[in-house]
C-alpha cells in the first residue's frame, strides 16, 4: 500500500493514470503530452509498474502501458476507513443501535411485539 501511495502522490503519475483509462498508449505517446523530458517520463512509468498501477508489453520496438487498478483497491479500502460517515449513514448507524438496545431490552423483560399483539 505504501509503494502505491507513493507512486500516486506525484501529479505527473496522476495524470499518466488518468492518461491510461482510455486504453494502453505507448511510451511515445505519454512522453508527448507532457512538457518534460522522455527520461523523466520513463522514470515515472518505471514508478508506476514497480507499484502494479500499470503493466506493460513490449510489442516490436514500441511499449505499451495499461492502466491496472487492482493495487489502489488496497488504498481505497483503508482510506475509506478515514472518512467520517456521513450525516445519514451515522443516523442510521445510531436508529440500529437503539434497534439492538430496545430488542435486548424486551427479551430480559421477556416481552415481544408478538406477545403485546396477543395482550391487546
Amino acid at each position: 500500500m505504501d509503494q502505491v501511495a507513493g507512486a500516486i502522490a506525484d501529479p505527473v503519475r496522476r495524470e499518466i493514470l488518468m492518461m491510461l483509462r482510455e486504453g494502453r498508449l505507448s511510451a511515445g505517446e505519454i512522453a508527448g503530452r507532457f512538457p518534460i523530458s522522455r527520461p523523466a517520463v520513463s522514470r515515472h512509468l518505471r514508478v508506476l509498474r514497480d507499484s502494479g498501477l500499470v503493466r506493460d508489453e513490449l510489442v516490436g520496438r514500441r511499449r505499451f502501458y495499461a492502466l491496472d487498478t487492482g493495487p489502489l483497491a488496497g488504498l481505497a479500502e483503508w482510506m475509506s476507513l478515514l472518512a467520517r460517515p456521513s450525516g445519514w449513514e451515522h443516523r442510521l448507524d445510531a436508529l440500529e443501535t437503539e434497534i439492538h438496545r430496545t430488542r435486548r431490552e424486551r427479551r430480559v423483560h421477556g416481552t415481544t411485539d408478538q406477545a403485546k399483539e396477543n395482550t391487546a
